[in-house]
């Protein structure tokens, strides 16, 4: 199984990206998206001057467990750059997204309240919610993590996406939203309340 089938098989079809897509950001982006690809995993991210998006992470089912996934956050880490990175929300029938979770909380990353995050998915043509989670060397606010959330959607998820798709994704100020009052569920806390 190639690296793109690996993630589609994993991934929820609202959330991924086409081969072509994927391929045209690693072809003319190449100086910012990158995959880090071994027999038991497959990390896509995009890396700017000031942060780091990882767009997928996935590991294989026999290496869960091991180490594999924290070793790949690590070697990011080592960038001393803001990580970012959006999650589902999560489905308390689904251990997957669960289990995705605690690893992230594990890894020390932060559930960002103030940022909205809901885009039309052009495969299903729904909205789907996405929760931003992320990591900072520096304690970045958030609102530095949503600026640099605007700047990889407008430049790695609208890439080119009229050419590829046939038609675009929507705005990033109809997407994305900042609201210091917004009242949202901690996932996290809402992980440990029901464990």
């Amino acid at each position: 199984m190639d690296w793109f089938e690996k993630l589609n098989d994993y991934f929820p079809i609202h959330e991924m990206k086409s081969k072509e897509h994927m391929d045209l950001l690693l072809k003319e982006k190449s100086d910012v998206y990158y995959k880090d690809e071994g027999i038991e995993h497959v990390m896509m991210y995009a890396e700017f001057e000031s942060f780091i998006f990882i767009d997928y992470l996935y590991v294989s089912p026999s290496s869960r467990g091991k180490g594999l996934g924290h070793q790949l956050i690590e070697k990011l880490k080592g960038k001393n750059k803001p990580i970012i990175l959006e999650v589902e929300p999560v489905d308390y029938s689904d251990t997957d997204s669960k289990k995705r979770l605690h690893f992230y909380k594990r890894e020390g990353f932060t559930h960002a309240m103030s940022i909205g995050y809901n885009r039309r998915s052009l495969a299903t043509k729904e909205e789907e919610p996405l929760e931003i989670l992320y990591w900072s060397p520096t304690n970045a606010d958030e609102e530095t993590i949503y600026k640099q959330m605007k700047t990889m959607y407008e430049d790695i998820h609208t890439y080119k996406d009229e050419q590829i798709y046939g038609e675009s994704y929507q705005d990033v100020e109809e997407v994305l939203s900042y609201d210091t009052e917004r009242e949202a569920d901690n996932i996290f806390e809402n992980l440990k309340d029901r464990n």
